[in-house]
């Protein structure tokens, strides 16, 4: 794990779930994913879009607009059910979940909303040479 992620989990952790800095008046949450290859488990902070409270959570695969998918993307694929940490600023809540990728129209509305909402991810969609940035819809299980 680099030291920007560490950073922010410790940041989120100790905040509640609301990490400030960079990521402050963003929704994060905690994404605990098993490795594709190593079956070990892995941790990611990502910014994340739900549109109502007993709906899907989304997470988007951007990596910043890089070439190739991140790895927790390949990790979900590979096992779909994980664990969230989500929080409200005084308590931190963990939800398993199960990850379904969305495709086509679904994919391009959801990711469509959070370029609204954030526009770097407008930017990233830009920046990448992939097809399309992975958007994956978590619901509890």
């Amino acid at each position: 794990m680099n030291d920007f992620n560490a950073q922010v989990i410790a940041d989120f952790k100790q905040h509640g779930g609301k990490p400030g800095g960079y990521f402050k008046n963003a929704p994060v949450l905690l994404l605990y994913t098993t490795g594709a290859k190593s079956g070990a488990e892995r941790l990611s902070p990502l910014m994340y879009l739900q549109q109502d409270d007993d709906g899907p959570i989304y997470v988007f695969a951007s990596y910043g607009g890089a070439p190739k998918d991140p790895a927790w993307f390949h990790n979900l694929v590979a096992h779909p059910d994980a664990e969230i940490e989500i929080g409200d600023g005084t308590s931190i809540e963990r939800i398993p979940v199960r990850a379904r990728v969305l495709e086509g129209d679904e994919r391009d509305s959801i990711y469509a909303e959070q370029a609204r909402r954030f526009p770097q991810f407008a930017e990233y969609e830009q920046k990448t040479t992939r097809e399309v940035i992975p958007v994956v819809a978590l619901t509890r299980r």
